[in-house]
C-alpha cells in the first residue's frame, strides 16, 4: 500500500470513481492514536501529516524535528498494531514560511534543510509551498507565480537527491500550489471566500511544470499528483462556510483534462459528510483536517470534566476546564491575536472557538497533570449512564450496546472517532 495508494486514487478518479484520503494534519497523541486504530480496524490506509512550523530541522513548535516526529508517530503505530505499509507520512507547507523575514538565499538555504530532513525521516508525500514573500522580494506587487515555481523546482531537486540515499525505498509524491484558507481557521467572520478559477490553476501548473522542465526534472513531473487550490470551504471562531458545488463546477471539471492531477484541499473541518462526500466526487480528493478532531478531543474531555465534578468532592477534583483557562491566560501567544473581542468574549472562544487554538496548550505540565488526575478519578468504576446520557448520549448509547468500553480513553477516542466517521464515509471507506 504505502505511497503508492496516492498513484491508486489518481488513477480512479480518471477512469471516474469517486475515491479519497483524507489527510490527518495532528501531533496530539490521542488523535493520532483514534486514527491508527480506526486504520486497523478497516484495514485502509492512513495518511499523518507535519507542517514546516510544527515540525522542523529545529524542532518546530512542537519541539519535534521530521525524524523525532516520525519516530514518535511510528511507536504509536507499533503499540496499536498498525501494517507498516499502511502509513503514508506527509510534510506540509514545506518551503520557506518558516523564514519570511530573512533574504532569498538564506530562506531558501533553510528550506533545502527541511525538506531533506523531512525526506531523510521518511515522508513520501510532499507538499512543497514557495508561495510567500521573503525579505528581499518586490513588496508593491504580489510575488509571481514565476519567482513561486522556480523556488518549489529548487526544492524538488533536493528531495530528489536526498531520495537516491535510500535505494529500493518509494520516491516521493509532490503536491503543488498553496491557495488555502487561512491555518487554523479565518479570524473574522466570513460570509464566503473566493474558489480559485480555471486561469489560476491552469497558470500554476502551467508554470511550476516549465520550471520543472528548465530544472531537468521533467521525469519527476509525473510525480506531482495534486494541486491545492480553494474550493470555498472555511471556517472560524463560530462558523463554518459549506462547500457549494456549484461554485467550483468549472474548477472540478478543469483537472478532469490533467492526466496525473487532482485536488488537494485544506482546512475541511467542521463540513457535514455529505459536503464531505461531495468534494470528492469533484475531485477534492485529499481531504486535510486537523483542528476538528482536537475540537471532539476537548468536547469529550471538558464534559468528562463535568460528569467529575457531580462524582468526586471538590477538593479531589482534577478541575480540568479552570486548569486548562488559567493555562491559556499565562500564556497568550497562542490564543491573543486570534482571539479578538471583549475579555468575556476572548474568554469564551478561548473554550469554545472552531479555531481550537486550544489544542496548543495540552502538552503543558498543567494540562497532562490535570487530565491525568481525571483519569484516574472517573477511571476506577463505570461511569454513570445518566451521566453519561446528558453529556455524552451518542457514546451512552454505544456503552448501552455493549459497543463501547465504559471507560474515559475510549470515550474520549470514540468521540474523535466520530469525526474520522464522517471523512471515511466521505472517501468511499
Amino acid at each position: 500500500m504505502s505511497v503508492e495508494v496516492l498513484d491508486d486514487l489518481v488513477r480512479a478518479h480518471k477512469r471516474g470513481g469517486i475515491q479519497g484520503i483524507p489527510s490527518i494534519c495532528s501531533a496530539h497523541p490521542t488523535v493520532l492514536q483514534a486514527a491508527i486504530r480506526r486504520a486497523v480496524q478497516t484495514g485502509t490506509p492512513l495518511l499523518i501529516e507535519s507542517t514546516c512550523n510544527q515540525v522542523n530541522q529545529l524542532g518546530g513548535y512542537t519541539g519535534m524535528t521530521p525524524t523525532d516526529f516520525v519516530s514518535f508517530v511510528q511507536r504509536l503505530a507499533n503499540k496499536n498494531g498498525l501494517a507498516v505499509d499502511q502509513l503514508i507520512l506527509g510534510g506540509d507547507h514545506l518551503g520557506p514560511s518558516v523564514w519570511q523575514d530573512e533574504p532569498e538565499d538564506n530562506a531558501m538555504d533553510k528550506s533545502e534543510q527541511l525538506v531533506r530532513a523531512y525526506i531523510h525521516a521518511g515522508y513520501r508525500k510532499i507538499h512543497l509551498d514557495a508561495s510567500m514573500k521573503l525579505r528581499d522580494d518586490e513588496t508593491s506587487r504580489p510575488l509571481d507565480v514565476e519567482i513561486s515555481a522556480r523556488r518549489t523546482a529548487r526544492l524538488v531537486k533536493v528531495c530528489e537527491e536526498a531520495h537516491a540515499n535510500f535505494p529500493g525505498m518509494p520516491a516521493p509524491r509532490y503536491i503543488i500550489g498553496s491557495e488555502v484558507p487561512v491555518p487554523g481557521g479565518a479570524q473574522a467572520h466570513e460570509e464566503g471566500v473566493s474558489v480559485t478559477t480555471v486561469e489560476d490553476a491552469r497558470q500554476t501548473t502551467e508554470v511550476t511544470h516549465d520550471a520543472f522542465i528548465h530544472d531537468g526534472l521533467e521525469s519527476v513531473w509525473e510525480r506531482v499528483i495534486a494541486l491545492v487550490v480553494q474550493p470555498g470551504v472555511e471556517f472560524g471562531d463560530d462558523f463554518v462556510l459549506d462547500y457549494q458545488p456549484d461554485k467550483a463546477s468549472a474548477l472540478s471539471r478543469f483537472i478532469e483534462s490533467e492526466p496525473h492531477l487532482l485536488y488537494e484541499v485544506h482546512s475541511t473541518d467542521y463540513q457535514t459528510r455529505d459536503r464531505l462526500r461531495e468534494l470528492i466526487r469533484d475531485h477534492f480528493a485529499i481531504l486535510k483536517v486537523g483542528p476538528a478532531l482536537t475540537f471532539a478531543y476537548r468536547e469529550a474531555v471538558f464534559a468528562l470534566s463535568l460528569m467529575e465534578k457531580e462524582l468526586i468532592a471538590e477538593g479531589e477534583c482534577s478541575n480540568l476546564i479552570a486548569c486548562m483557562e488559567e493555562v491559556m491566560q499565562r500564556d497568550p501567544r497562542h490564543w491573543q491575536k486570534y482571539y479578538p473581542g471583549r475579555p468575556e468574549e476572548q474568554a469564551f472562544k478561548r473554550k469554545f472557538s472552531l479555531s481550537d487554538r486550544i489544542r496548543y496548550y495540552w502538552t503543558t505540565p498543567q494540562a497532562i497533570g490535570a487530565l491525568e488526575k481525571l483519569m484516574t478519578n472517573l477511571g476506577s468504576t463505570p461511569i454513570p449512564l445518566n451521566l453519561l446520557s446528558q453529556w455524552l448520549p451518542v457514546q451512552n448509547r454505544k456503552i448501552r450496546s455493549g459497543l463501547l468500553e465504559n471507560s474515559p480513553m475510549a470515550i474520549i477516542q470514540d468521540r474523535i472517532d466520530e469525526i474520522l466517521g464522517d471523512y471515511h464515509y466521505a472517501c468511499g471507506f
